[in-house]
């Protein structure tokens, strides 16, 4: 796929566009994205088109990083979406995903991550990066620390948010 920014073996990483709204509307209303993530308010498709665009597509400009598209290599198929975001209340990048319901327990998350921080690291040079979850979410939890993470000692914003954190090994 042309504007691929990572492959792996069934994946295609990759910017999201305005034309990706209808995959949008679909993820950020999940029942489980609305419980561990959050309420985008992304109640039509104008408003998966403004999510991207103040979202997604202004991180790419800002910072050269945001949330990607996770497509199957194959079939060109949106399945999810992970990525780095920076929040301002950071010092540092933090990672984010999140995928359908029919694409979960397959191992796409874990592959997508861990394209993602080999992004982090080798193109971006990032220090460390940062995960916000929720204690509820036993699923990402356990993603974050197959991924590398460890539990942070930096403050969350709020009792329903923990902070992990993955410092690459020196090279």
């Amino acid at each position: 796929m042309n504007g691929a920014l990572a492959t792996t073996e069934r994946l295609t990483i990759r910017k999201l566009t305005l034309a990706d709204a209808p995959f949008i509307f679909r993820l950020v209303n999940d029942p489980d994205f609305l419980a561990y993530i959050g309420d985008r308010g992304v109640r039509t498709l104008a408003d998966a088109e403004a999510y991207l665009r103040n979202g997604p597509i202004t991180s790419y400009e800002r910072h050269g990083y945001g949330l990607w598209g996770v497509a199957l290599k194959e079939t060109e198929e949106l399945i999810g979406m992970s990525g780095l975001l920076k929040r301002e209340q950071y010092d540092d990048t933090d990672i984010g995903y999140a995928f359908l319901p029919e694409f979960r327990g397959g191992g796409y998350a874990f592959e997508s991550g861990s394209a993602v921080l080999r992004i982090a690291d080798e193109a971006l040079s990032l220090r460390k990066v940062i995960a916000l979850v929720s204690p509820a979410n036993a699923a990402s939890i356990g993603l974050l620390k197959k991924l590398g993470f460890t539990r942070s000692a930096i403050e969350a914003p709020g009792p329903d948010t923990i902070i992990y954190e993955r410092v690459p090994s020196p090279r």
